[in-house]
């Protein structure tokens, strides 16, 4: 071979450089794969990792033999990840038979996290019968570093013409009527956002409380609620959640959902079957209208027994897990698996998970505002469940008060880090034993 516009060589050197070029074409089919420029790997039907790339094993830090036909796909992810991969990615896979460019948070060895976009594909056999899942993997680090650069000048834009607007003379006089304006509409919003959530919790029998809400604009309706209320019977209900979006669409959104779940629970207060109301009620009034609007909410219902503990159900539409602060010192999450946001699909299954609540226990709900909390000097990492799990063991055993004390300092130190709405509701046993109150029997 020779470059272009030069003379043929002596036919020896010719030959070798052909055979050179030609061996550079030989690499084997399994070396491309192993050693692919994107991560790749096969699963089973039900996620069993069957095949792997060394270049995927690589970016995480893994061995094969650790890997291949002992973990599950959904064992690569983050919490995030796992939870966005039950409620997008595995539906739309099952239903369309392929996905393609999602954003997925992988797991690294060192407890980092790895930006992804994932594509998989069902392979199918000659009977129509899925067999397995192709998945391409590609590191999306560098393009998570140019958003947050675009997301940087962006905002440096935006301050400059607000000091430009401000510095210019003639708008001197327009400024302070638009501060005075805006006063009155923060005040608005204020009085409105505080008929969406109850101004203070009714007091339960041998339980304390403890809430707190951060709004995270004062411009803007958030989308965060929560209640407790009694449902007969010496039960109480309680539930905790996000609607989609912010201002008076979604202001509309959280009073049709809290006092659907209120009317929902007093009719049958088992969390699943509340869910399934909501669902219904959300889905009829909004998607199938043309307008699909969903919330995450945790329901739960409180049982005292006579030796002083409280049984707790809980059900979860799409929401992140409550976490347990027990009174020997141990913290844990509340898994409540299968959970999907309320209100996409017309029937949407939800799973009852149970506990125990022992006197000097305390049961925490939380909406995301707290865990995508960005941190680090460049606001660029999230403070994650694994962080808050570490927070609350630190504060084991605790009150409700003193643990939502201790979250309310923690979301204050976030700075402008705390970029969502945010919401606590904390319930704990008493120590002492509780006596019973007739009234708590009354809905």
């Amino acid at each position: 071979m020779c470059r272009v516009g030069e003379e043929p060589g002596p036919p020896d050197e010719r030959a070798a450089t052909d055979a050179a070029f030609t061996a550079l074409l030989e690499d084997s089919a399994e070396d491309l794969y192993e050693q692919a420029p994107c991560g790749y790997l096969s699963t089973l039907m039900d996620g069993t990792i069957a095949k792997i790339n060394d270049t995927l094993l690589g970016w995480l830090g893994l061995e094969r033999a650790e890997v291949v036909g002992r973990m599950r796909f959904t064992d690569l992810l983050t919490v995030g990840g796992k939870l966005y991969h039950e409620t997008h990615f595995a539906p739309l896979l099952r239903m369309q038979g392929e996905v393609h460019g999602i954003a997925l948070e992988m797991r690294t060895a060192g407890r980092g996290r790895l930006p992804t976009l994932v594509s998989s594909t069902v392979k199918r056999g000659g009977d129509g019968e899925a067999l397995l899942i192709r998945t391409t993997v590609f590191d999306a680090s560098d393009r998570r570093a140019y958003e947050a650069e675009l997301l940087r000048r962006r905002r440096e834009a935006e301050q400059a013409r607000a000091e430009a607007e401000r510095a210019h003379a003639r708008a001197e006089a327009a400024l302070r009527q638009a501060e005075t304006d805006r006063q009155r509409l923060t005040e608005a919003l204020s009085a409105l956002q505080q008929s969406l959530v109850p101004s203070s919790l009714p007091a339960v029998p041998g339980l304390e409380t403890a809430v707190y809400y951060h709004t995270a604009s004062p411009d803007l309706l958030g989308g965060d609620f929560y209640d407790l209320f009694p449902v007969g019977g010496g039960r109480w209900a309680f539930f905790l959640g996000d609607v989609c979006g912010k201002g008076p669409e979604a202001a509309s959104l959280t009073s049709l959902t809290r006092y659907t779940l209120r009317a929902a629970a007093l009719h049958d207060p088992e969390p699943a079957a509340a869910l399934r109301t909501l669902n219904a009620v959300l889905h009829e009034h909004y998607t199938a209208a043309g307008d699909p609007r969903y919330c995450t909410v945790v329901f739960g219902l409180l049982e005292q027994a006579e030796d002083g503990r409280v049984g707790v159900k809980v059900a979860s539409g799409g929401h992140p897990p409550s976490l347990i602060l027990r009174a020997d010192g141990d913290s844990e999450f509340l898994p409540t698996p299968g959970g999907l946001l309320v209100g996409v699909l017309p029937e949407a299954p939800f799973t009852t998970a149970t506990t125990v609540l022992a006197p000097g226990d305390t049961l925490l709900l939380y909406t995301d505002g707290l865990t995508e909390a960005r941190t680090g000097p460049t606001r660029e990492g999230l403070f994650g469940d694994e962080a808050l799990l570490a927070f609350a063991a630190d504060q084991a055993p605790a009150t409700p008060r003193g643990l939502v004390e201790a979250l309310t300092v923690l979301l204050k130190g976030f700075g402008d880090g705390l970029e969502d709405d945010t919401a606590l509701l904390a319930l704990g046993v008493s120590a002492a034993r509780p006596t019973t109150d007739p009234a708590a029997d009354a809905p």
